[in-house]
Protein backbone atom coordinates (compact mmCIF):
# COMPACT_ATOMS: atom_id res chain seq x y z
CA UNK A 1 0.00 0.00 0.00
CA UNK A 2 1.08 3.68 -0.48
CA UNK A 3 0.46 6.62 1.65
CA UNK A 4 -2.51 7.20 -0.03
CA UNK A 5 -4.40 3.73 0.35
CA UNK A 6 -3.76 2.66 -2.64
CA UNK A 7 -2.08 -0.11 -3.93
CA UNK A 8 1.48 -0.50 -5.54
CA UNK A 9 2.01 -2.39 -8.86
CA UNK A 10 3.80 -5.63 -8.99
CA UNK A 11 6.74 -3.03 -11.30
CA UNK A 12 6.74 -0.54 -8.53
CA UNK A 13 8.08 -3.19 -5.99
CA UNK A 14 11.52 -4.48 -4.99
CA UNK A 15 12.74 -8.03 -4.31
CA UNK A 16 12.83 -8.36 -0.88
CA UNK A 17 15.46 -11.05 0.24
CA UNK A 18 13.79 -14.22 1.07
CA UNK A 19 15.37 -16.82 3.51
CA UNK A 20 13.13 -19.08 4.08
CA UNK A 21 10.48 -19.19 6.75
CA UNK A 22 7.46 -17.92 4.40
CA UNK A 23 4.77 -20.67 2.80
CA UNK A 24 4.67 -20.38 -0.92
CA UNK A 25 1.93 -18.36 -2.46
CA UNK A 26 -1.38 -20.96 -3.18
CA UNK A 27 -2.13 -21.38 -6.38
CA UNK A 28 -5.50 -18.39 -6.12
CA UNK A 29 -2.50 -16.02 -4.56
CA UNK A 30 -0.72 -16.59 -8.08
CA UNK A 31 -3.43 -16.50 -10.35
CA UNK A 32 -4.10 -12.91 -8.31
CA UNK A 33 -0.42 -11.80 -9.32
CA UNK A 34 -1.24 -13.52 -12.48
CA UNK A 35 -3.29 -10.16 -13.82
CA UNK A 36 -0.75 -7.61 -13.50
CA UNK A 37 1.89 -9.43 -15.70
CA UNK A 38 1.60 -10.46 -19.93
CA UNK A 39 -0.67 -13.02 -20.68
CA UNK A 40 2.40 -14.86 -22.06
CA UNK A 41 3.47 -15.76 -18.22
CA UNK A 42 2.07 -19.55 -17.63
CA UNK A 43 2.18 -20.90 -14.45
CA UNK A 44 3.26 -24.73 -13.95
CA UNK A 45 0.43 -27.10 -13.20
CA UNK A 46 1.72 -27.59 -9.38
CA UNK A 47 1.67 -23.28 -9.37
CA UNK A 48 5.83 -23.79 -8.20
CA UNK A 49 7.03 -22.19 -11.46
CA UNK A 50 6.31 -18.79 -13.54
CA UNK A 51 7.49 -19.49 -17.10
CA UNK A 52 7.67 -17.46 -20.06
CA UNK A 53 8.58 -18.31 -23.84
CA UNK A 54 9.94 -15.81 -26.00
CA UNK A 55 10.67 -16.22 -29.83
CA UNK A 56 13.17 -13.92 -31.93
CA UNK A 57 14.54 -14.29 -35.97
CA UNK A 58 18.21 -14.71 -35.18
CA UNK A 59 20.58 -15.10 -32.44
CA UNK A 60 21.27 -11.63 -31.16
CA UNK A 61 17.59 -10.88 -30.28
CA UNK A 62 17.80 -13.67 -27.96
CA UNK A 63 21.30 -12.74 -26.45
CA UNK A 64 20.29 -9.12 -25.99
CA UNK A 65 17.22 -10.62 -23.54
CA UNK A 66 19.08 -13.04 -22.04
CA UNK A 67 21.64 -10.33 -20.85
CA UNK A 68 19.36 -8.11 -19.88
CA UNK A 69 17.43 -10.96 -17.91
CA UNK A 70 21.24 -10.89 -16.40
CA UNK A 71 21.32 -7.34 -15.31
CA UNK A 72 17.49 -7.38 -14.28
CA UNK A 73 18.69 -10.45 -12.02
CA UNK A 74 21.60 -8.60 -10.11
CA UNK A 75 19.97 -5.29 -9.38
CA UNK A 76 16.78 -7.55 -7.99
CA UNK A 77 18.79 -10.14 -6.36
CA UNK A 78 16.51 -12.36 -7.78
CA UNK A 79 17.67 -14.77 -9.94
CA UNK A 80 15.10 -16.45 -12.77
CA UNK A 81 16.51 -19.52 -14.76
CA UNK A 82 17.55 -18.58 -18.19
CA UNK A 83 18.38 -20.23 -21.26
CA UNK A 84 18.75 -19.09 -24.62
CA UNK A 85 19.80 -19.71 -28.09
CA UNK A 86 19.22 -19.39 -31.48
CA UNK A 87 15.40 -17.62 -31.62
CA UNK A 88 14.50 -18.38 -28.37
CA UNK A 89 14.84 -17.12 -24.67
CA UNK A 90 13.31 -19.03 -21.79
CA UNK A 91 12.63 -18.02 -18.38
CA UNK A 92 11.71 -19.59 -15.40
CA UNK A 93 11.27 -18.25 -12.10
CA UNK A 94 10.65 -20.09 -8.67
CA UNK A 95 11.65 -19.55 -4.94
CA UNK A 96 13.84 -22.42 -4.14
CA UNK A 97 14.08 -21.23 -0.77
CA UNK A 98 10.52 -21.55 -0.19
CA UNK A 99 10.15 -24.43 -2.94
CA UNK A 100 7.62 -22.47 -4.88
CA UNK A 101 6.42 -18.43 -5.82
CA UNK A 102 6.50 -16.04 -4.16
CA UNK A 103 5.74 -12.09 -4.47
CA UNK A 104 9.62 -11.47 -5.74
CA UNK A 105 9.01 -14.06 -8.79
CA UNK A 106 5.68 -11.21 -10.05
CA UNK A 107 7.74 -8.61 -9.11
CA UNK A 108 10.70 -9.86 -11.29
CA UNK A 109 8.27 -10.54 -14.20
CA UNK A 110 6.46 -7.63 -14.06
CA UNK A 111 9.92 -5.66 -14.32
CA UNK A 112 10.86 -7.53 -17.30
CA UNK A 113 7.56 -6.85 -18.75
CA UNK A 114 7.68 -3.52 -17.97
CA UNK A 115 11.33 -3.55 -19.71
CA UNK A 116 10.37 -5.53 -23.24
CA UNK A 117 7.55 -3.58 -24.17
Amino acid sequence: MTLSGETCSLSDKTCVPCSGGVPALTRDEANTHMAELSSDWKLDADAKELCRHYQFKGFAKATYLANLCAWLADQQGHHPDVSFGWGYVDVRLTTHEIGGLSENDFIWAAKLDQLTV
